[in-house]
């Protein structure tokens, strides 16, 4: 009695063998096509991380070896650059201008998930009267320039004195101020049939609770989206705290990068690369960890299932 052993290569071998060279041809065009494909891919994905490369390894360069050399690689790697940074020019370190970040981007996160979730679920689950109106009014300032409202803006906080405060920076977002947020959040919810919130009324749920225990771990993969874009887009800010914030006690990163450059003097750029490298880790890191909710927010149109 002999026992057969299938072994993988076998198998490969014996399919193979039972091919046609027409089959044969066309998987080696697949497999030509795939590694040509993956080496394209890969090209371009190594020209557009460049800059983020070099923009790494420049950060432990001297400010003479930056200028001296386009490689990444430093000759001789130093942390003078990290080390002088951290301290900048000012009373303050750099761990005082994180913490303000933090200050900014904590509550403007948490008031953006909540106030535009508040706002998409009235739109997209109730009629009222002036509904229409209403949001063509949100629509209207998702196509206005933010540009367009500054001074307006600047004048209203100004007279009710919020200037030098993060008020200006947290109050719009907590009242829905995003516009795009809103309008992302109904084209989500749109999408989600409403069985299962008109179960949870059947069994005696009121409005709130529904939204909470229903909607909100449904929306989820949506909110979670919203609150990377408001997280990445407030670590990036520079216009709105330079208008609103002048005390240098009160800066976050993104004004701190600009105390390091003088335009009356030589600077030192080793410096401001190493500081733009901690400004930049927190959104990538926060982005990879949060990756697959940020896709499936983004391309999912209702429920699986």
């Amino acid at each position: 009695m002999t026992t057969s052993i299938d072994f993988p290569a076998a198998k490969h071998a014996e399919r193979t063998a039972k091919a046609s060279p027409l089959e044969i041809k066309l998987r080696r065009k697949r497999m030509i096509s795939s590694m040509i494909r993956y080496t394209v891919l890969t090209v371009v994905g190594l020209i557009m991380l460049y800059p983020l490369i070099w923009l790494i390894g420049a950060s432990f360069k001297t400010n003479s070896e930056i200028f001296a050399s386009p490689s990444f690689w430093p000759e001789n790697p130093t942390l003078s650059g990290y080390i002088n940074g951290w301290e900048t020019s000012t009373p303050y370190t750099f761990a005082r201008f994180f913490w303000n970040t933090f200050l900014i981007i904590t509550p403007k996160v948490i008031g953006t998930a909540i106030s535009c979730t508040l706002v998409a679920y009235g739109f997209a689950r109730f009629d009222f009267p002036g509904k229409r109106i209403l949001f063509a009014t949100v629509i209207a300032t998702l196509l206005l320039p933010n540009v367009v409202t500054r001074i307006p803006q600047y004048l209203l906080f100004r007279d009710i004195g919020w200037l030098d405060s993060f008020l200006p920076l947290w109050v719009p977002s907590a009242m829905a101020g995003d516009a795009f947020f809103v309008f992302m959040l109904i084209q989500f919810l749109r999408a989600i049939p409403r069985d299962m919130e008109e179960a949870a009324r059947v069994d005696g749920a009121n409005t709130f609770q529904t939204l909470i225990y229903i909607v909100v771990p449904m929306l989820m993969p949506a909110i979670i989206s919203v609150c990377l874009f408001q997280f990445m887009w407030t670590m990036n800010d520079f216009l709105g705290p330079l208008i609103y914030i002048s005390s240098v006690e009160n800066y976050p990163v993104s004004l701190a990068l600009k105390l390091s450059i003088d335009t009356t003097e030589a600077f030192d750029w080793n410096q401001i690369l190493a500081m733009s490298v901690l400004t930049l880790a927190p959104s990538l890191i926060v982005f990879f960890l949060a990756q697959k909710y940020f896709i499936e927010g983004i391309s999912t149109g209702g429920v699986k299932g």
